[in-house]
């Protein structure tokens, strides 16, 4: 990680606000400390506000100047150290970004050969160890249970239960790292405008008595030939190649009702899984596997 100062407009803004501001200080402070008094004749000339208050003649307090000399010497001190006057970066050249990158190259020498280790263990090892697990359930706690629920069997219905064995792009470890890994888009389309009101009717009955078999007269048969087969199967068992889910079982992410069918069929769904590649390294993508996996 790269710190980065503010270049072009922004660094010279910050530079001269900066340096404008610390003059006006120590102007100030001069001002009011170097003003010579005023002669008590001349005063009493001045005018008198509410009953006891006129210009003053006095510097305030001398610890007030110690004060703000202080904080005058303390602030061109952490100027000439540390970033803050636009392009400068300081003599000790520290930054936030220095500092996080320093952070992972300790951790990465402190624990790389344990990560490693973890890497190479087999799902079934990872699940023996009760310390491992732990840790697989508190990464899927951080970085999933926001959508899939703190227990995994899913939520809103919008996302899916991850403890069936119902998975609509595959139970497998594989199947299952690759989703965690590069992420799913699933689309099933909206069917409203080619079927019209009375084939959607039609395939939507016939969609819910898919896993009661005896069903091949029943009128929707045509128009789920024609329009579902090539994703769902001639059998309504889905395929997960291309994410089509099984319409046979009872496990229904959007719901199993006749409503909620009805809603599918007419204007489609759409749902996305976001890539973890990016966020979760090769270490915990094999912990959430082995956890997921069972």
């Amino acid at each position: 990680m790269v710190p980065e100062l503010p270049t072009g407009f922004w660094g010279g803004w910050i530079l001269v606000v900066t340096l404008v501001s610390l003059a006006a200080i120590i102007w100030l402070s001069i001002s009011i400390y170097t003003t010579p008094e005023v002669d008590p004749a001349k005063q009493q000339e001045e005018p008198v506000w509410d009953n006891d208050l006129r210009e003053g003649s006095k510097a305030p307090p001398l610890w007030w100047f110690w004060l703000l000399l202080g904080a005058t010497v303390f602030s061109l001190v952490y100027l000439m150290l540390y970033p803050g006057l636009g392009f400068w970066s300081g003599t000790l050249n520290w930054s936030q970004g220095s500092r996080v990158a320093e952070s992972y190259e300790n951790f990465e020498n402190e624990f790389s050969d344990v990560r490693a280790q973890i890497s190479a263990m087999s799902l079934a090892e990872i699940q023996g160890d009760n310390n491992l697990m732990q840790t697989a359930e508190r990464v899927y706690k951080r970085e999933c249970s926001a959508c899939h629920g703190p227990e995994a069997r899913g939520q809103a219905s919008l996302f899916p239960n991850l403890m069936d064995v119902d998975w609509q792009w595959g139970a497998s470890p594989e199947s299952i790292e690759q989703t965690i890994r590069n992420g799913r888009n699933a689309l099933m389309p909206p069917w409203e405008a080619a079927l019209g009101e009375e084939q959607i009717n039609q395939v939507v009955e016939f969609v819910a008595l898919l896993n009661e078999g005896d069903n091949e007269d029943h009128p929707g048969k045509v128009a789920y030939d024609a329009f579902c087969v090539a994703c769902h199967g001639a059998d309504g068992t889905g395929n997960t190649i291309l994410g089509a889910p099984n319409l046979t079982d009872q496990i229904w992410l959007y719901g199993g009702g006749i409503d909620a069918i009805s809603e599918s069929v007419r204007n489609g769904r759409t749902g996305i899984m976001p890539a973890f590649a990016g966020r979760l390294d090769d270490t915990q993508i094999h912990l959430l596997v082995a956890l997921l996996a069972r």
